[in-house]
Order: C-alpha cells, then structure tokens, then sequence
C-alpha cells in the first residue's frame, strides 16, 4: 500500500515501544484539555507516532516536541516543515523521526488508508476524539491496544470557560507573537497566558496573517513547486500579492497570481491559483463568477495572453487531493436542474472532470497547460502570431486586436441603442469578456 521514501533523524526510534495518536477531524474545544493533559503526562520513555492532517494534530505534534517527547512524525510524498524551530531542535536532539511515504499503486489512498496503515504498525493507539460516524471509528472497533481520551459525551465536549471578553494588552501580544513564530503550538501559549485555547486561535488569527490567505499562499507555493520554477525553464515574472488598505483593495487583486514565462520560447501565460477544501455548487458559484471570470478576461485582453485556473480540491493546500488546471476560454460552466430539487439551478461539479490532472505531485510541464491548444507554447503561425490566438479567432476575428477611435465611438452609440452583449460580439468580431471589458473601461457598465 505504501513504502518508505525519505527517513529524516533518529530511525532508532522505530525499534522502541510506539503509542500512535489519532483524532477526528473538527474535535471540539472542549476536548482539547483533556488531549493537552495526556501529553504533558507522557516522558522521554514514551514514543509517540502522529501525523499531520488535522489542525489539532499538528497542534498535539507541536506540543510533543516542545515538551521532549521522541515523536516519529508520518508525512505523504514530502515534509514540508524545514523551518521549524522546534523540529529541527527535536532533529539535532535526536528525539524525532521524520517518515515520508508514498503510494505504491494508482489507487488514491485516502487518510483513512494511512491510518488503518499505521494501525497495525505500533503496540498502543490512543485516540484523541474519535468521531462514532466518521472514518476512524470503524479502524478501532475491536482493538483492545486502544485508549479514547474522549468520548461523544456532553461532559467530554462541553466548551470550555469563556474569557474572550478579556482585552489581551500589549504584553500578552508579544508573548503569543514570540511564541507563535517560534513555533511552540497553540498549548504551549494557553499555559503560558492563562487563555482559552480558542481565544488564543482566535488571537492568532487576527494579528498574523488570516487564514484564507495564508493557504491560499500555500497553494501558490505548491503550484510553483510543481512548475519547478528554480529549474532555470520557466521564469516567475509576476507573483501578485494582495494587498488592501481597510476597505480598498486595487483593481489588480482580482487579476491571476503568476506571469509565467518560458525562457526558450518567450512565451507567456497568466495563472490564477485557487485552493478549496470541498467542491459544491456554492464553491462553483464563488470561483467561476462572472465578475471574477469578467475581470480575468479583462486582464488576459489587455496583455495578448491566456489565462489558466489551477484548481486544489481537498486534503491541504500545500497537498491538495486533487488537481484541474482551466484555461479561462473553458470556464463557462453552465447551471442545471439540481438532483435533489428539480426546479433550483445549480452548477455541478462534475463539469470540472475533463480538466482534472491524473498525477498530482509530477512536474507540471508546460505544455501540458491545455491539451486543446498544443500549441500554445513553442509554435507559432507565420505571421508569428500565438497559436491560442489563431485558435481564438476562428470564431472571434478580431481577438486580442487594439480597439481603434470610430470602433469605440460605434460601441458606445450602439450600447446606448439598446444592443446586447451577444449582438455587439457578431457586430465587432470580437469575445464577450472583450466587450464587457472595453465596455467598462468606457464607463458604461
């Protein structure tokens, strides 16, 4: 099912007695005492294996380290935490093990694999919250090496005390800063300011960076990974932050994230990199707007080049269970009648099939951007025009050309008059997103 890839620290820990800690995803606050409590009573005698999928696994993997436990950590295909403070202390102590695995075969082994995986590999198993309708349940039932902290009881999972209302001083701020970039875990700070563990979360989150940024960095990362930027073939031209000012944010944040050039070619493509944990119809709605899409196509006319979505569906985002790369001519999804309620609209996700990528983690070539436009990389056509516009103009004649005095003062007088956006594009020859934009930048849309 799975082999060994990469061993990093002390391999003689896999000889000793191993307890591993596992824990349903979203466990509930109130828990997280009790969790913490086990930890701290555990010594250098112990090992304890963990991975690092949920939140509070990392955060009970952090508080292991901190406090001395020898840990072996069990990561997918890659570790992606060689600048933690803490771990690399753990690695030169020789206290940790780091295990990287993989997948031997095509089959996609879920978390639930790798669990019943390691199940079978130590002598205890404690578990932290073990949710009785999700996937772990089933993997502990009959083990009698199994130890649950807690159970799905309103005295287990009540919340804990609310001190929220209390303002955290300056002082507090740089303690929680200090030791929340020193990579000492969310327990680690509730000891040392008397906190909930939810209100230091919660304060986390609002003097670092948000969370929804912070992956959707991660997710860029990950797609650069794969692009091999560091390769010397493709150049980062542009990497597009967003930025904000309170309220304002400027128009380019709505543009793609990377310019990505190739250096042999010269050629160029815009890429917009989006990472969500599930896919439904409202994460449809959020990610192919027409304002977004609108706004992508608004870019793509006014640097004669295409544009492509890179999509990260489930897992992480620095390890996305799967992948669909888009190009923005093909992001046009449609509503159909809901399974479930025939008379709602809704969009379905299964339109995103085609553009799904089978390898995730292989070197992401470039030209394997489109399969429909081949071409778009190396050759040309020879009046050296890109093939993805000669492609485009079949249909649209006048793509990606500059508008000129009297085609602006002829759109403006027939917007007025009454013509729509499908009329105005047999009139000029040109895409929808062109006349939307052109439209726009005229003021009058």
């Amino acid at each position: 099912m799975f082999h060994t890839i990469q061993y990093i620290g002390n391999k003689k820990l896999l000889r000793r007695e191993k307890t591993l800690f596992v824990c349903s995803k979203r466990a509930p606050w109130g828990t997280y005492e009790r969790i913490f409590g086990w930890v701290e009573s555990l010594t250098e005698k112990d090992v304890v294996v963990c991975c690092n999928t949920s939140e509070l696994e990392v955060e009970v993997m952090k508080s292991l380290v901190v406090n001395q436990v020898p840990t072996i950590l069990v990561v997918m295909n890659r570790f992606r935490e060689e600048n933690n403070m803490q771990i690399q202390r753990a690695l030169a102590e020789g206290r940790m093990l780091i295990v990287v695995m993989e997948q031997t075969n095509k089959r996609r082994w879920s978390p639930r694999d790798r669990n019943a995986f390691l199940i079978e590999k130590v002598e205890h198993i404690v578990g932290g919250y073990i949710d009785k309708y999700g996937s772990l349940f089933p993997l502990l039932v009959g083990k009698t090496n199994v130890k649950a902290l807690t159970h799905n009881l309103i005295s287990d999972i009540a919340a804990e005390p609310d001190n929220s209302y209390q303002r955290w001083t300056v002082g507090e701020d740089k303690t929680l800063l200090r030791m929340y970039y020193e990579d000492m875990g969310i327990h680690a700070i509730k000891k040392r300011l008397n906190r909930t563990y939810l209100a230091v979360r919660e304060r986390i989150r609002a003097i670092t960076m948000p969370e929804d940024v912070l992956k959707g960095r991660e997710f860029e990362e990950f797609v650069l990974e794969l692009l091999d930027v560091k390769s010397g073939k493709l150049l980062l031209k542009e990497w597009r932050g967003d930025k904000t000012m309170g309220d304002v944010f400027p128009k380019n944040n709505s543009y793609p994230d990377f310019l990505i050039e190739e250096v042999e070619t010269k050629h160029n493509v815009a890429i917009e990199c989006k990472w969500r944990k599930f896919l439904n119809h409202s994460a449809m709605m959020d990610l192919f707007s027409p304002e977004q899409l609108t706004a992508y196509q608004e870019f793509s006319e006014e640097r004669d080049l295409p544009v492509f979505i890179f999509l990260g569906i489930g897992g992480e985002p620095c390890e996305p269970e799967d992948i669909y790369i888009i190009p923005l001519e093909k992001a046009t999804f449609v509503m159909t009648p809901s399974k479930t309620n025939p008379n709602a609209l809704v969009y379905e996700p299964s339109q995103l099939k085609p553009f799904k990528r089978t390898n995730i983690n292989a070197p992401l070539c470039f030209d394997e951007f489109s399969s429909e436009y081949k071409t778009i990389q190396g050759a040309i056509s020879k009046d050296d025009t890109p093939n993805y516009i000669v492609e485009t103009r079949k249909e649209h004649p006048n793509a990606y050309k500059p508008w000129t005095q009297s085609e602006e003062e002829t759109l403006i007088q027939l917007f007025k008059a009454g013509k729509n956006t499908e009329e105005l594009c047999e009139l000029f020859a040109r895409k929808p997103g062109a006349i939307r934009s052109k439209l726009r930048k005229l003021g009058l849309i």
